[in-house]
C-alpha cells in the first residue's frame, strides 16, 4: 500500500538524523602514540601484534591525548561525534580485555575523565549536550561496561541516573518501545535493543529485578514490531505504520546483543535462536560476497559495523556458534589487508584505505574486530 508522503518524509528525516549529528568544537591538536610495533606479513591474515598496531595507529590518527577525546578526521579539526566516543570508549575496553595492560586501564579512566570534561560530568538534563535518546543509551552501556570492569562505583552511578532518563522520557507506557528522539517521531531500533542490553548490564550488577523485567519487556516489543520472520532489523516503526528503514548492520548487532543477554540469564533457547536469526540475515542478504556492507559515506555510519563486531563476537564465544567465526575472520582479513601506510583501515573492506582524509568512524570497526576475535597467524 503506498503510504502518505508526510510519513515518508518524516521516515527519511529519522534515517538521516539518526546517523548524522552535529560536528562538535575542535580541541588542541596532541602528539602522537610511540608505540613502534611493526606488523606481521599480512598475506595469511592477522597476528596480536597488529591488533596492537592497528589500535596505535587507530589513536596516532584520532585521539587527543591532550584533551581525552577523539577527533572526528585525521584532519583533527573536530570532535567525534558523542555518541561514537562511547563506541570508541568499549574499544579500549577490549583492548584492555585483551591485554591486561596497566598503561590500558589507565586509558580507560583517561577517556571517562576526558568526556566528563567535554560533557557537562554526563549532565543527562543538559538537553544541549545530550538531544537524542539513543546517543545517552551508548553511553549507559559502555558505563555499565566499565563498571563490571573495573569496579570503579561512579561508572555505575552514572549508568543508573542515565538509564533513568531514557526510560522516563523514552518509554511509551501506552503502546509499549522506546521512543529514539525527544519529540516522539518514532520508534527505532537504535533506542530499543541497546535499552535491553543497558537494562541486561545494570540487572547482572545490582540483581534489581526491575531491570530484567523492562529488558524482556523492550525485547518483545521490538521483536514484534521491528523484526521481519526473516531475521532483518527494520531501523524505525513511526506511529502505526509498518516498521522500515535501511538495513544497517549495527541494529543487527543490539538485536543479536540484546538477544543473547537474556538467553545468558534465562537459558531460553528462543533468544539464542533470534540471535542467529538476525547474523544469518547479515550474512545472508546484506553482504556482498561475504563481505559487511560499507556503511557510511564520510558520515558517522562508518561506526556501525564497530558496534556489529561487539555483538556478533558474542555470539561467537559465549553463544558458541563457532560457524559464524570464519566469516567474520575473512573480513577483518580483507580490511586489515587493505590498510594504508599510515595502517589505518576503512569501512569497506574491500577497498584500499584511501591516502587522504578519513574519518575516525570509517577507520573504527576492523580495529574493533581485531581485539576482539583470535589473532588468524602467529
Amino acid at each position: 500500500m503506498k503510504k502518505p508522503i508526510c510519513f515518508l518524509v518524516l521516515s527519511l528525516f529519522i534515517t538521516i538524523v539518526s546517523c548524522s549529528k552535529g560536528k562538535e568544537v575542535t580541541p588542541a591538536a596532541s602528539k602522537p602514540d610511540t608505540n613502534t610495533t611493526t606488523p606481521t606479513d599480512n598475506s595469511t591474515g592477522f597476528s596480536s601484534a597488529d591488533a596492537d598496531l592497528a589500535y596505535t595507529a587507530f589513536n596516532n590518527a584520532f585521539y587527543d591525548s591532550n584533551n581525552k577525546l577523539y577527533f572526528s578526521t585525521t584532519k583533527k579539526d573536530g570532535v567525534a561525534a558523542i555518541w561514537t566516543q562511547a563506541i570508541y570508549w568499549d574499544m579500549a575496553m577490549n583492548v584492555y580485555e585483551r591485554t591486561k595492560t596497566p598503561a590500558q586501564l589507565t586509558r580507560i579512566g583517561d577517556i571517562y575523565q576526558g568526556n566528563y570534561n567535554h560533557y557537562d560530568g554526563y549532565n543527562w538534563n543538559n538537553t544541549t549536550v545530550w538531544f537524542i535518546y539513543d546517543d545517552m543509551m551508548w553511553w549507559v552501556i559502555a558505563l555499565a561496561r566499565a563498571n563490571q570492569l573495573t569496579g570503579n562505583a561512579t561508572y555505575l552511578e552514572k549508568a543508573k541516573s542515565g538509564f533513568d532518563r531514557v526510560w522516563n522520557g523514552s518509554y511509551d507506557p501506552i503502546d509499549g518501545g522506546m521512543f529514539w528522539d525527544f519529540q516522539h517521531s518514532g520508534k527505532n531500533s537504535c533506542i530499543n535493543f541497546p535499552t535491553v542490553i543497558a537494562a541486561m548490564k545494570l540487572y547482572n550488577i545490582t540483581k534489581d529485578v526491575s531491570y530484567l523485567n523492562k529488558a524482556k519487556s523492550i525485547y518483545a516489543w521490538s521483536k514484534t514490531n521491528l523484526v521481519d520472520a526473516s531475521g532483518k532489523v527494520n531501523d524505525n516503526k513511526i506511529g502505526n505504520n509498518p516498521p522500515g528503514g535501511q538495513d544497517y548492520t549495527y541494529n543487527s548487532g543490539t538485536a543479536i546483543g540484546a538477544a543473547m543477554a537474556l538467553y545468558k540469564q534465562t537459558n531460553d533457547a528462543a533468544y539464542l535462536n533470534d540471535a542467529k536469526l538476525y547474523a544469518d540475515y547479515v550474512k545472508n542478504d546484506m553482504c556482498t560476497n561475504g563481505i559487511l556492507p560499507a556503511e557510511g559515506d564520510f558520515n558517522e555510519q562508518g561506526v556501525l559495523k564497530a558496534i556489529f563486531a561487539q555483538y556478533i563476537v558474542q555470539l561467537i564465544n559465549e553463544g558458541a556458534q563457532s560457524q559464524y567465526l570464519s566469516w567474520i575472520q575473512t573480513n577483518v582479513n580483507t580490511g586489515w589487508k587493505n590498510r594504508d601506510g599510515r595502517n589505518l583501515t576503512y569501512r569497506n573492506y574491500a577497498v584500499p584505505t584511501p591516502t587522504g582524509d578519513i574519518q575516525s568512524y570509517e577507520a573504527s570497526s576492523i580495529v574493533t574486530f581485531m581485539q576482539l576475535i583470535p589473532p588468524t597467524k602467529k
